[in-house]
């Protein structure tokens, strides 16, 4: 379960592209240690902006933060690079998966140790966790990373985040294009990683049923600002949120004869 000290703290955070595009207009949001934090919106609420930005991976697309803070573990994330993000811990698996097509499963995996800086003996026993979680990728740790299936190249690019050994998961999209029963593999790892190994997880999603089974809390987007914030199980039950800001009809009763 969570707990009360803050992980990651976004607060009024406005964001552009090309200095023109604004993007956000005022995001904030809180993740405390050992959460998994849902990010829900409609396409282009600024879920994918948020991330990057919690990232510092903005100024590589051509934005920019304008104003408000991002926060982690007492870091200034705006002010840190990328590379040393992730040796802090916060680790972010981006949209479309993105694995090395070239390179077999298993070496995809090992450069997340060597992102980190393991040793041989640390990426060995990384691994080993690695295929525990995805039995999968041991079957497949010799085929090369674009001849596998999606499901199983969006497992390696979890597992190779795994590699760097996160505190703060942050994944975009991790259901985009996968069968229904693969993304319920995939969230059930998470949630086991979160609850046997304390791993803080912030994830965007679209899938907002699947998001909000697995998530304690979850903050809604809604054109670049923070529209709502809450326990994931009470927000599954409004349906003026399944309706208005996940763009899911309400169940209407039948009327009684």
């Amino acid at each position: 379960m969570a707990h009360d000290t803050a992980l990651l703290t976004v607060d009024g955070l406005k964001a552009t592209y090309n200095h023109a595009i604004t993007a956000l207009a005022g995001v904030s949001f809180t993740l405390a240690r050992g959460e998994i934090l849902a990010l829900l919106g409609a396409n282009g609420a600024g879920k994918t902006t948020t991330l990057k930005a919690v990232s510092n991976l903005l100024p590589a697309e051509r934005g920019q933060v304008g104003a408000g803070t991002i926060r982690f573990e007492g870091l200034d994330v705006t002010r840190t690079r990328p590379a040393d993000l992730v040796r802090a811990g916060l680790v972010q698996v981006l949209e479309g998966r993105h694995c090395f097509r070239s390179l077999t499963v298993e070496e995809n995996l090992i450069s997340g140790g060597l992102g980190r800086g393991s040793t041989r003996t640390e990426i060995a026993a990384d691994l080993e966790k690695v295929f525990a979680h995805f039995p999968r990728l041991k079957e497949k740790r010799r085929a090369l990373s674009g001849l596998t299936s999606g499901g199983e190249q969006q497992m390696t690019a979890i597992g190779r985040a795994l590699m760097s050994r996160p505190r703060l998961l942050v994944l975009d999209e991790p259901s985009m294009g996968l069968a229904p029963i693969v993304v319920q593999d995939i969230f059930r790892t998470l949630r086991h990683l979160n609850r046997e190994e304390g791993l803080s997880i912030l994830v965007a999603e679209q899938n907002s049923a699947v998001a909000l089974k697995y998530a304690h809390r979850a903050t809604i987007l809604e054109n670049g600002i923070t529209a709502l914030t809450g326990e994931a199980s009470a927000l599954r039950e409004r349906d003026d949120v399944r309706s208005f800001y996940l763009g899911q009809k309400a169940v209407v009763p039948a009327l009684a004869s």
